[in-house]
């Protein structure tokens, strides 16, 4: 029997030098912590268990999603459950998380919509450092939606309200002070969903229309009607998007329009604030 040492190595070696990647599926198969693993690195591991891992391994080095393999993804201060049925949250999103809460006061019982909720990420991340705020998630798919309210129940947010259906129609007649959205907004034929990741992800969360903006511009025309006067609308966008969508910002009525960059300095949340109906 190998030791633990040994066979880590070895799996890096086969990610392509990855010792994280490598060490996080050890852990997820073992069940155990990444200080238990430095403690016990000189321990044999059975052939059994070795072949199971070679399992995960190869299944990563074939490109398969580390967060699919897994079932987890960290986002913002939570542990979240992903599945085949939800995009993989990423550290960009976060921004949209960053700047919707400087537009959330804490104390205040604000309402907010997410829109496109996937896993819950947004949401349950608002509601987490919110908790006076009530938070409504719209979810198009019943089987994505289903992971967001086990995350919701497990992180101890079971009071989001999740809907499910396409967009605005689970809130009809409603209104909200924020409105949140990682919508698609890759391009239909954007080499880059044939790569990577995103070879795995929904595709249906991902691409929207010959521009990408089919979505953006069904939430930017219709987000008035469900917004309270002075509400905001935020949204993330691709890093080659924020151009147009200011555009349709304005032209749809809204004021304060601003573009937010990621941490690699791109173009990734616009939005502003309903203080006009849209021009007819």
């Amino acid at each position: 029997m190998d030791e633990l040492r040994a066979v880590l190595r070895d799996a890096a070696d086969s990610l392509g030098g990855e010792r994280g990647e490598a060490e996080q599926l050890l852990l997820h198969l073992l069940g155990k912590s990444r200080s238990w693993l430095i403690a016990h690195a000189d321990e044999p591991l059975d052939a059994s268990t070795r072949a199971a891992y070679a399992e995960l391994v190869a299944r990563r080095a074939a490109g398969e999603p580390l967060a699919y393999i897994v079932g987890r993804r960290g986002f913002w201060t939570l542990d979240l459950e992903v599945t085949p049925a939800t995009l993989i949250p990423r550290a960009d999103t976060e921004r949209l998380v960053e700047l919707a809460l400087e537009r959330l006061p804490e104390q205040a019982a604000a309402t907010v919509l997410d829109l496109g909720a996937g896993s819950g990420a947004i949401a349950l991340a608002l509601a987490s450092e919110r908790p006076r705020a009530q938070v409504t998630a719209v979810e198009a798919s019943a089987e994505t939606l289903a992971v967001a309210a086990r995350n919701a129940a497990r992180l101890g947010l079971a009071r989001v309200e999740l809907r499910q259906g396409s967009w605005f129609e689970p809130v009809a007649g409603r209104r909200f002070a924020l409105v949140v959205s990682n919508p698609p907004y890759i391009e239909a034929g954007d080499p880059h969903l044939s790569q990577g990741d995103l070879r795995y992800e929904p595709a249906a969360a991902l691409a929207s229309g010959r521009d990408g903006l089919d979505d953006i511009r069904h939430i930017v025309a219709h987000a008035g009607e469900h917004l309270q006067p002075g509400g905001w609308l935020l949204f993330e966008h691709g890093w080659n998007q924020g151009e147009a969508v200011r555009v349709l910002l304005r032209d749809a009525g809204y004021a304060e329009v601003f573009t937010a960059q990621d941490l690699e300095q791109r173009d990734r949340v616009s939005g502003g604030r309903w203080v006009a109906a849209a021009p007819a």
